[in-house]
C-alpha cells in the first residue's frame, strides 16, 4: 500500500514537471519571435528614407506601420501576461501536487504504523495464551462436527414442527371448508324447500280459485235450471188452469155461444193469438181439432152478447182479426 502511493505521487510530479517545462519553452519561443524584425520592415525603412520626395504617397503607409507596431506591442504584452499566468498556474499545480504527495505519505505512514501495532498486539496475545488452552485440531474438528450435528438436529426439529403446524392448519382449514359446504348445502335445501312451499301455495291458491269458479258456474247453472223449471211448471199450471176453466164452462151446459177468432196450425201459434186476446181482457179457450187448434173467446150468455164481442174484435185494429164469427160450441165429450 505504501509503495503504491509513493509510485503514484512520483508519476504525478513527473507529469507536472513535463507540463511546466513545455509551457515555459513555448513562452520563450513566442517572446523570441516577437523580438525578431518583420519581413516588411526593410520596405518600410526604404519608404521612410524616400519620404522627402514622396510625402503624399507615404502618408497612408506611415499610419499603417504605426498601427501595426501598436498591435504588435499589444500582442507582446498579452503573451507576456499569458506566460506569467501560466507560470503561476504551474507553480500552484506543483504546490498542490506536493501537498497531495505529503498527505499520501502521511496516510501511508499512519496505516503502516497501525498495521505494525495490530501485528504486535496479535503476537503478544498469542504469546500470552497457555499451551494447555490451545485446542487440538482433532478436538476442534470433533467439536465442529458435533455443532454441525446439533444444528442439523435443530433444523430437523424445526422442520418437523413446521410440518406439524402446516398439517394442523390444513386440518383446520379442511374442517372449516367442510363446515362451510355443509352450511351451504343446508342453506340451499332451506331455500329449495321455501321455493317448493311457495310454489305449492301458489298451486293450491290456483286450484282453490278454479274450484270457486267451477262452483260459481255450477251454482249459476243450477239457478238457471231451477228458474227454467219453475217457469215451465208455472206455464204448465197456467195451461192446466185454462183447460180446467174451459172444461168447467163446457161441463155447465151442452151449448155455449163462442166467438171463434182463428184456427192455428200448431200450439205455438195458438198461444201467441191467445196471449194477444188475453192482453185485451178477453177470456180465451183453445180446442184441438183435426184441422188445427181452435181459438175462441167466451162463452157468452146468449148469441147477442157473443155477436157484440165478435164485432168488437173485428173492429179492433191492434188485434187484426177481421174474420171472427159466432158459433154455438159444444165440447166433444158432450156431443
Amino acid at each position: 500500500m505504501n509503495n503504491k502511493q509513493r509510485w503514484m505521487g512520483g508519476v504525478v510530479l513527473l507529469g507536472g514537471g513535463v507540463l511546466l517545462a513545455a509551457l515555459l519553452l513555448k513562452g520563450k519561443e513566442e517572446i523570441h519571435q516577437n523580438q525578431m524584425p518583420s519581413p516588411n520592415q526593410p520596405v518600410e525603412t526604404v519608404r521612410q528614407g524616400n519620404a522627402a520626395s514622396e510625402t503624399v504617397q507615404l502618408q497612408p503607409l506611415t499610419v499603417d506601420v504605426e498601427t501595426e507596431k501598436r498591435l504588435l506591442e499589444e500582442q507582446r504584452r498579452s503573451r507576456e501576461k499569458a506566460v506569467a499566468e501560466q507560470e503561476a498556474r504551474s507553480a500552484e499545480f506543483l504546490r498542490t501536487q506536493q501537498q497531495a504527495e505529503a498527505e499520501a505519505a502521511r496516510r501511508a505512514a499512519e496505516e503502516y504504523a497501525a498495521m505494525n501495532a495490530n501485528r504486535t498486539g496479535a503476537q503478544q496475545s498469542s504469546d500470552n495464551i497457555p499451551p494447555e488452552l490451545i485446542e487440538d485440531e482433532k478436538a476442534k474438528a470433533q467439536r465442529l462436527a458435533e455443532d454441525k450435528k446439533a444444528e442439523q438436529k435443530k433444523l430437523e426439529q424445526q422442520k418437523a414442527k413446521t410440518e406439524q403446524t402446516t398439517a394442523e392448519q390444513k386440518r383446520v382449514a379442511d374442517e372449516a371448508k367442510k363446515k362451510a359446504q355443509a352450511e351451504q348445502l343446508a342453506a340451499d335445501k332451506k331455500l329449495a324447500d321455501k321455493k317448493a312451499a311457495e310454489k305449492k301455495a301458489v298451486e293450491d291458491k290456483r286450484k282453490a280459485e278454479d274450484a270457486k269458479k267451477k262452483s260459481d258456474i255450477d251454482k249459476l247453472a243450477a239457478e238457471k235450471k231451477a228458474a227454467d223449471e219453475k217457469k215451465r211448471k208455472a206455464e204448465e199450471a197456467k195451461k192446466k188452469a185454462e183447460a180446467d176453466k174451459a172444461r168447467e164452462l163446457l161441463e155447465n151446459g151442452d151449448k155455449q155461444w163462442m166467438v171463434q177468432v182463428a184456427l192455428a196450425a200448431n200450439e205455438a201459434n195458438a198461444d201467441a193469438v191467445a196471449a194477444k186476446l188475453r192482453a185485451k181482457g178477453y177470456k180465451v179457450t183453445k180446442s184441438p181439432t183435426s184441422k188445427g187448434i181452435r181459438i175462441m173467446v167466451g162463452p157468452s150468455k146468449d148469441r147477442e152478447s157473443a155477436d157484440a164481442a165478435r164485432k168488437k174484435i173485428n173492429t179492433d185494429p191492434s188485434l187484426n182479426m177481421k174474420s171472427a164469427w159466432v158459433i154455438d160450441w159444444v165440447p166433444l165429450e158432450n156431443r
